[in-house]
This record gives structure tokens, sequence and C-alpha cells, in this order.
């Protein structure tokens, strides 16, 4: 395999901003077990008091991942996440204001690998999140496992990061005061493993979970769509019924985590690695779709509103995919 290295003489922000995403696959991939690593370490080592000082810390706020976080907009608006943005780059698009006194369920498509596009938009300030939607607060939800890791979970959590539990999201959404804003990756794990350049099918025909949640608290439902999400990241080929795709499918029922196997380019090198391609990714808001707040919705009213979800998210993918360089001829598949 040819190898292609980068120029020497690469410009010092493009050195920065290729240091800031690198930074975010450390932390995507491996922070967590070196949390882990580091309290192990402390509890077995002379210090181990200021481990139990930690475990005494870690059992009185284990709910807080449910009950909305704990933010910090000093942490979110960090200028590595400006470098972060500009990698690829990174845009947010509203298509119409929301109301902050009404709270909402973001659902966001496709999950793509890691997630870029959820994670620049709604765990910073990179794209400048609270001035298009002065008043709401986002919370990006992620699998409860994570916020069981000490310390990494305290490092999510003050960028927005709540548990993926349906209490989580209850909580949220049935806040009186509205403002709240719960971004669901709606694919979840199995859609990550689908995820590759010019993938355009989704998991989203059986979730209805979050659909059930928002007629119950009366959330408005709002598609997301982000282009480019799946150009970040080539993937080995894992066709459904294959050994490697059946592997990865048990190893995700047993740990509730996909394990794709992906692969893009390198720090000095452009044709190996974990750093995504520098490809453009465009994050469409749109537009919220009305709930009636309805205690108890039977079958027939999840159902009802879900097929008006997928219209929309359908909708909103056809008005946008001309100016994002994708011909007539492709559209999205719900599976």
């Amino acid at each position: 395999m040819r190898i292609e290295f980068a120029p020497l003489n690469v410009p010092l922000r493009r050195r920065l901003q290729t240091a800031a995403v690198m930074q975010w696959v450390f932390s995507f991939l491996a922070l967590a077990q070196c949390c882990l690593a580091a309290f192990i370490l402390l509890a077995l080592s002379d210090w181990w008091m200021v481990a139990l000082l930690y475990a005494g810390w870690l059992w009185l706020d284990w709910d807080t991942p449910t009950n909305g976080g704990r933010r910090s907009q000093w942490m979110r608006r960090w200028s590595v996440w400006e470098h972060f943005r500009d990698y690829f780059p990174l845009t947010l698009l509203k298509t119409v204001d929301l109301d902050p006194k009404k709270n909402y369920i973001f659902g966001f498509h496709p999950h793509g690998v890691l997630v870029a596009g959820a994670f620049g938009n709604f765990c910073t300030e990179a794209t400048g999140f609270s001035h298009l939607f002065p008043g709401l607060k986002p919370h990006l939800l992620m699998l409860p496992f994570w916020f069981r890791v000490p310390f990494f979970r305290d490092y999510i959590m003050c960028g927005g990061l709540v548990s993926s539990s349906k209490s989580s999201l209850s909580y949220l959404v049935s806040r009186p005061e509205g403002g709240n804003v719960a971004v669901i990756a709606v694919g979840g794990a199995p859609e990550a493993l689908d995820a590759r350049p010019g993938a355009l099918t989704l998991q989203v025909q059986n979730r209805k979970g979050f659909i059930k949640l928002a007629l119950k608290h009366g959330a408005q439902l709002v598609p997301v769509f982000s282009f480019g999400e799946n150009e970040l990241f080539d993937q080995i080929e894992n066709p459904t019924g294959s050994p490697l795709r059946r592997l990865q499918n048990r190893l995700q029922s047993i740990m509730g985590i996909a394990m794709p196997l992906f692969h893009a380019r390198g720090v000095f090198q452009y044709s190996f690695g974990l750093i995504p391609y520098r490809k453009p990714i465009h994050t469409i808001v749109g537009k919220p779709i009305p709930v009636i707040q309805t205690p108890s919705p039977s079958s027939e009213d999840i159902e009802s509103l879900h097929k008006v979800y997928l219209q929309n998210l359908t909708e909103l993918f056809e008005q946008h995919k001309r100016t994002y360089g994708l011909p007539d001829d492709q559209h999205l598949t719900f599976i």
C-alpha cells in the first residue's frame, strides 16, 4: 500500500485542527479506559483516601446523569472546539425559530461512526447553538454505561451529555419551565455498523420509544439531518449475515455498544488511521412537529405520530439534499 504523507509546510491552524480532532477521537475511544485505570491505580496507591472520597462523591452523585446532568458553559466554549469545528468544517443550520418555553426531542440522523455532528453542534458552542436557539439547553443522550466510569462521567457531563435511559429523557422533557432539548441519535449503535460513505439507510422503522415519551410529556419532535456524517470514515465490509457482522451483533448484545471496524487517515499521513477525513458536515434542524400531550398513548397514537415524524424527516432531507451535493435519485431508506 502506497502511503501518502502530509506535506511539511502545513499551516499551523490546520495542525491545531488536527490536534483538536485527535484529542476528541482519543476521548471517544480511550479516555474512559484511562480514567478507570487511573482510579484503580489511585485506590491501590498511598493516595487511596482520595479514591475513597471520590467513591463517596460518586455514590451521592449517582443520579445526576439521569436528572439533567451538570453542564459547564466554560468547557462548552473552549477554543479547542473551534478548531474541531473548522477541521471538517462543521455547520449548524436552523430552519425555524423554536419557542424556549417548550421542551423538544431532536431526532438526530444518521448516527455515523462517532456522532461527530451531534457532539460538535450540541455538546459545544462552536457552531453557535445558544445564539441560534436562545433560551434552549441541548442535552445529547449517551448510553448509561459510560456514566458509571469514574472521572470520565464528570468530563462528559460538562459538555451536556446525559444518560439515554427512559427516566433521563422523561426528566428533561417533563420540566414545566421548558427550554430543554434532548438530542437522540435514533439509529443508535446498530446504525453505526452501516456508517460508510454514501450510506443513506436509517434504522428508525422500529424506533418508537422516543415517540411514546414525546406523546406522554407533550414534547415537540424535531427531525435533524446531518449531511456528511457518514462520509468521515471508511469501514471494513460487514454485510448482514457475514461472520464479522454476526460477531459485531453478538458483542453489541452483550456490551450494549457497537464495534465498527473503521479507518480513515492518520496525523502525518493520509492513507490509514483513526482520524476522520476532512469532509464538511452540515447539520439541519427541521421544523417542530406539534405534539398533543397524551399521558397514556395508545399504539395507534404512537404509530400515527411515528409516520408523521418519518414524513417530516424525509421532507427535510429532500428539501436540502441538492444544496449539499446529493443527486435527485438518492433517497433515504428506513429499516
